[in-house]
Parts: structure tokens; sequence; C-alpha cells
């Protein structure tokens, strides 16, 4: 699997950096409107000259259905050119961009983890195949399921909201499966020692872990930790656990009114100074310079930028 995934509304999204920002669907820090949301490839990347900017979402989970045309995806900063047809399972926080030829053909489908707990809450049969960004072959059925979401979104009545969730839900089951039966047995246990040490990571990020503690607590070696996070996600275990330290940055800083002494002091940083020297380091601004421009602006501009990887067509 040589491709080991966007919203299409750009309308009130907010930005995390000027690099990679996170979009949610009608602005950040909102409930998501709808059950789940589904269109074509066609309907929205037209309007956007057929490239997307590297980006993130959190807390929402997409499927990509790309059926026919060329396109190339940029994904934790790795850009390769995708072999159609191809569905794409793209995880919360998973950053991706995309370049379409004019007139690609296929569909998106967003859903926020919670309205699928079967798929993505904490035991599921399902989250291991789904924690790691994946693509497969994509089979020919599929594409009936997909437009009979974007169908269904079209009612009103009481069935439509356990309608969506459970073609949803058959999206998520076939997609886990086409992902397993092309990795690897040692790929599949990376991704379930992944989401474990994913969890740890979001429940201990207070607490100053080393990552010996994080290895530990999986009965992993630092060494084979490293090698699990370098596989699933491109990143060292250490790199890994320092981006979701700064996206937790992020999120005090967008949502809260601490100070940023007092953000640092949260993630363990004993000097406000080397915080925010470590924030301009990794984000590429400083803490107060981010607050200020994320209570400026919502929009970054929706093209392609100088910080996309080398390669990208």
């Amino acid at each position: 699997m040589d491709y080991p995934g966007y919203l299409w509304y750009f309308w009130n999204m907010s930005a995390v950096t000027p690099a990679i920002p996170a979009y949610g669907l009608y602005g950040e820090g909102r409930g998501f409107p709808d059950v789940l949301h589904c269109e074509r490839t066609s309907d929205r990347a037209s309007l956007h000259d057929w490239r997307i900017a590297p980006h993130r979402h959190p807390h929402l989970h997409q499927f990509f259905l790309i059926r026919s045309g060329t396109a190339w995806v940029t994904v934790d900063g790795r850009a390769r050119e995708l072999k159609l047809p191809v569905l794409l399972s793209i995880p919360a926080w998973v950053v991706h961009g995309f370049r379409f030829s004019v007139g690609t053909e296929g569909f998106v489908l967003t859903v926020p983890l919670s309205e699928l707990p079967e798929a993505f809450g904490k035991g599921a049969a399902l989250a291991s195949a789904l924690a790691s960004w994946g693509a497969a072959p994509a089979d020919p059925d599929i594409d009936a399921i997909f437009e009979e979401i974007i169908r269904q979104r079209a009612f009103t009545d009481a069935a439509r909201a356990p309608m969506l969730r459970a073609l949803a839900l058959q999206i998520a089951c076939l997609t886990a499966r086409a992902l397993q039966a092309g990795a690897p047995a040692a790929v599949s246990r990376y991704a379930g020692h992944m989401q474990a040490f994913e969890a740890l990571v979001r429940s201990h990020l207070r607490d100053g872990w080393t990552l010996k503690n994080y290895a530990a607590a999986l009965s992993l070696t630092p060494t084979h930790l490293n090698r699990v996070s370098r596989a699933t996600c491109g990143l060292s275990a250490a790199r890994f656990v320092e981006s979701r330290q700064f996206h937790e940055a992020c999120r005090l800083l967008a949502y809260t009114q601490m100070t940023i002494a007092e953000v640092g002091y949260a993630l363990g940083f004993d000097d406000p100074a080397y915080f925010s020297r470590a924030f301009r380091r990794h984000m590429g601004e400083t803490p107060s310079k981010y607050r200020n421009r994320l209570a400026s602006t919502d929009l970054p501009e929706p093209s392609l930028s100088v910080h996309s990887p080398a390669g990208m067509p």
C-alpha cells in the first residue's frame, strides 16, 4: 500500500497555524450542524481551482472515494499520486491536502467522532483499523452507498438520522475491512499500539510523562514505540507527543482566557519564556501573535502554500 486523508466548506472556518490550519464546519467551537456531511468532490473542489491546502479537522473523521480523474494527496508532510479508484480514511487531526485534475469525480463523507461510537469509540472493534490514515482500492459497489447518503440527507423525517448513521457505519466497516485486507499483520498491530499511545498522550499531556513512561504503560520499549510512531504517522514518539502538546496549547490560547504563562504552566513548561520560544519554533509565530491573529481572522487562503511539501504538483 504505497499510499497508506477537507471539508469542502470554507465558510467561517478557523485556522490553527498559518501553514497547517484546522477546519471545523461552520466555525470551530460550535457543534457540528448535522449527523454527517456528504457531497461530491466536484461540488466544492471546482470552486477552489481543484486545490485543497494542507489542513486538519478536530473531532471529525473523513472518508474519501475518488473514482475518476487524477488526484494527488499530501499527508503529514509527504506527497504522492493516488492510484484510482481509491478509498481514503482520514482520522481527526491528520494533516492532509489535495490537488485534483479538472473534472475529478468522487465523494467526501465527514462524520463527527461522537456520532459513530461503534467505529470510533473507545474499545470499538473498528477503532484500530481506522486509527491511522490509509488508502485501499475502492470496490465499485461502494459508490451506491455514498449516493444513498446524499439522497437520505434530503429527508426531514424521524428516520433520517438513524439511516444516515447506518449508511456511514457501513462505509466505515467496508473501509476498515479494505484497509486490513491490504495491510500486513505488523501494520495492523502498529495501528492498535498507536491508538493506545494517542489515548495515553491525551490523558497525560499535562502530567509531564516521559517517553519511558508512555512505553512502559504500553508494555513496549522506547525504541519500539518510536518504530510504531514513525510507521503510522511519520513522526518519532517524542515529536508526536510534542505535536499533541502544541495542539492543546493552540486550543487553550484560542478558547480560554488563560494567560500565555498559564497555558505554558498547564502543559508542563516551568519557564513562560521557554514556552513562548518553543511555541514559536513549533508553530511559526509567538503565542501572543497566534492569539491575536485568530481573533482577527478565521479563513486562510484556500490554496497550496509555500509550506506544502516538495513534490506536490
